[in-house]
């Protein structure tokens, strides 16, 4: 029988090919490599707008912590969605364009536990119209105050200043943030006010037209930290929420709480009134976090965990 020549060329590729096919298959790299995740809510961000930030890490992390914009952001773990969120929000004066978000974790199980892993996403900030003018008739005394108003204004400045630098470290609130009132809307956040025909200034909350004695519930869980009548406010109310959260309720007719109550979500905390720089009776609801006035509206839209 005539034997077959096998060139050694041939015989290489062959062996090659053999030791090749006998290794395992290399798992698809998308179905092993875990990835950072951060989503907004709302999905289209605006300067003046709250937002909640969801995020998932590639490992389980025992901590998260975020900057942004300036601000250190705390997270909160939600189990049932496996998933990270935090509250923040953004300057009416935030100009558009895309703002990192730098992202740090204290890892917490496995071979790498303490070790801290970070990640950096653009947030893109798109700009927001608000309405321009409205003119205002109020008493003559808050557009021109005497002396003596004058004293009570500086000293209102302080204790509003000691009590909008409160950052409690924890969050109070819980779930999403509730209406005050059940009542419509009759001036919202951003607008330029001119009071008597002078005095110009933006409006940061948010107005709901209901007539004098109408019961006021807080916005969220929380502690009070100012109850007390001011020039401009009349009988204000602010809640803190947490992590650098406040809620301030204005022009209060009378108070039903008083500085230190926890407070619940729907719970009385006064009845509305026309106190202190007021047209007439209306409740005035205006959202601080970390300095910065934030849109209430667009706060009692999220939802929430």
């Amino acid at each position: 029988m005539r034997e077959r020549f096998i060139h050694p060329a041939t015989l290489i590729v062959f062996v090659l090919l053999s030791l090749t096919a006998s290794l395992p298959a290399a798992p698809a790299a998308h179905s092993t490599v875990s990835k950072w995740t951060v989503v907004t809510q709302p999905a289209r961000l605006v300067n003046g707008a709250p937002v909640l930030f969801r995020v998932t890490t590639p490992q389980p992390v025992r901590t998260l912590s975020a900057n942004w914009l300036g601000h250190e952001i705390a997270f909160s773990f939600d189990a049932g969605h496996k998933s990270w969120f935090a509250l923040a929000g953004i300057s009416l004066e935030t100009k558009p364009g895309a703002y990192p978000i730098e992202l740090h974790a204290e890892t917490s199980s496995g071979a790498s536990a303490g070790e801290v892993i970070s990640f950096e996403k653009q947030i893109r900030v798109a700009r927001q119209s608000y309405p321009r003018h409205a003119v205002l008739t109020v008493p003559g005394r808050y557009t021109a105050p005497s002396p003596e108003d004058l004293h009570q204004i500086e000293q209102d400045k302080e204790t509003k200043a000691e009590a909008f630098k409160t950052l409690s470290p924890g969050r109070e609130w819980e779930g999403s943030f509730a209406a005050p009132v059940s009542a419509e809307i009759s001036d919202v956040f951003g607008s330029e006010r001119v009071f008597n025909g002078s005095v110009q200034s933006t409006h940061f909350g948010l107005d709901f037209r209901v007539p004098g004695g109408t019961s006021v519930a807080a916005v969220n869980r929380g502690r009070v930290i100012l109850a007390r009548p001011l020039f401009y406010e009349g009988n204000f109310v602010v809640i803190d929420h947490g992590q650098g959260l406040l809620t301030l309720y204005l022009h209060l007719s009378s108070f039903l709480v008083k500085e230190g109550d926890d407070v619940g979500k729907g719970q009385p905390i006064g009845l509305s009134g026309g106190t202190g720089r007021a047209t007439g009776p209306h409740l005035h609801l205006a959202v601080r976090w970390q300095g910065v006035y934030l849109d209430p509206q667009a706060l009692l839209k999220l939802d929430l965990p």
